[in-house]
């Protein structure tokens, strides 16, 4: 009788869990969002790994599936990526993000102006990810809906 109790027990934790799950997610819907880094991470990149965190705690909350975001970087803000080329927890950060859909979108007027080559300065930058001006970008999403971070 315990063991059956007991098996019951789990089973309403398991459902209890399943729902609470479910209601965070319709608490916070679908949401579209641009964070914008275009900051120094300073010593050992610790603001760096903390925007990483933030957005990651975004998708935890919110669910990958319902969350489209990007991450705009300019001026001193391509430091994350120049960081993550000799950083491996930022390395592992950024790659996660990428492998859940999390866009890095990089300043082709702050590539130009310091002359930086994003196939050989800049961790997993395609030409693709480049976009003509960081601000222009940002601008521009927030038109389009995405709600604007700024870690």
């Amino acid at each position: 009788m315990n063991r059956i109790i007991g098996v019951l027990c789990l089973l309403l934790a398991g459902v209890f869990a399943t729902a609470t799950a479910a209601q965070d997610t319709e608490r916070y819907g679908k949401q579209k969002v641009v964070y914008h880094i275009n900051y120094d991470g300073g010593p050992e990149s610790k603001k760096y790994r903390g925007a990483m965190r933030n957005i990651q705690n975004h998708i935890n909350a919110v669910g990958a599936e319902n969350l489209d975001v990007k991450v705009v970087l300019h001026g001193n803000g391509l430091g994350l990526l120049m960081s993550a080329r000799q950083n491996p927890a930022l390395e592992t950060a950024v790659s996660s993000l990428k492998g859940q859909n999390v866009g890095f979108q990089v300043c082709n007027n702050t590539l130009k102006g310091r002359k930086i080559s994003y196939e050989n300065d800049l961790y997993d930058v395609w030409e693709d990810d480049i976009v003509p001006s960081g601000v222009a970008e940002l601008s521009r999403l927030q038109q389009m809906g995405y709600t604007y971070i700024k870690p």
